[in-house]
């Protein structure tokens, strides 16, 4: 990423309110509860191509600054007040996680790998449209939010970073005995396998990225 620290984009992964501007994906995202110092639970539900229906997951993360490499690593965990909903499809993350790198002064390389279950059949036209026209779109919608991001923190409660600081951490703690591990098979299988894709307007629906 150039002109993008690695600090940067670290802040950026973990800034939940500034995801709320920037990912044109995001319905909703919020740290749950803490674990540790640098383990928490969190929600975060996302829009799907059209027709699919929408998902969410429930997943404990954990972070690491290791040297001059930021990593960040999370699985799906059920949370006895977050059930599935009957509006959104849950799905499971196996195992996700990003790690941050500096190549330079003022550029780095982010480097992300997932194993996810959608809980779903899906159509061969969402894993094209995903891999060959939604990652890219995403990750340089990531670039250019990366690259605003020193400003608008600055206009937003500039020093609070609970995941650099952890006393700056307000959330409630939860103990791991309170969290067990969301098995795949636990959970409804959609077939949307014969589902077409539905031809969305033309216009950037994403919100402000300012």
């Amino acid at each position: 990423m150039p002109g993008v620290t690695a600090a940067t984009v670290y802040d950026v992964l973990h800034d939940a309110d500034y995801r709320r501007k920037w990912d044109p994906n995001v319905i909703e995202t919020h740290d749950i509860a803490r674990i540790t110092d640098n383990a928490d639970v969190g929600y975060y539900s996302w829009k799907c191509p059209k027709p699919l229906k929408n998902r969410d997951v429930v997943t404990l993360r954990s972070w690491y600054v290791l040297d001059k490499s930021y990593v960040i690593v999370n699985f799906s965990v059920k949370h006895p007040k977050y059930p599935p909903r009957k509006d959104l499809v849950r799905a499971v993350s196996l195992w996700a996680g990003y790690v941050v790198q500096p190549t330079g002064n003022s550029s780095c390389s982010l480097t992300y790998l997932a194993q996810v279950d959608p809980k779903g059949s899906l159509p061969k036209w969402v894993v094209n449209k995903s891999s060959q026209y939604l990652a890219p779109k995403m990750l340089k919608k990531m670039h250019k939010a990366c690259l605003k991001y020193p400003t608008w923190k600055q206009e937003h409660s500039t020093h609070l970073k609970p995941w650099l600081h952890p006393e700056q951490n307000q959330l409630p703690t939860i103990a791991l005995s309170e969290l067990t591990l969301q098995h795949a098979s636990s959970l409804e299988n959609i077939d949307e396998s014969g589902l077409r894709e539905v031809q969305e307007e033309r216009g950037d629906t994403s919100g402000s990225e300012n």
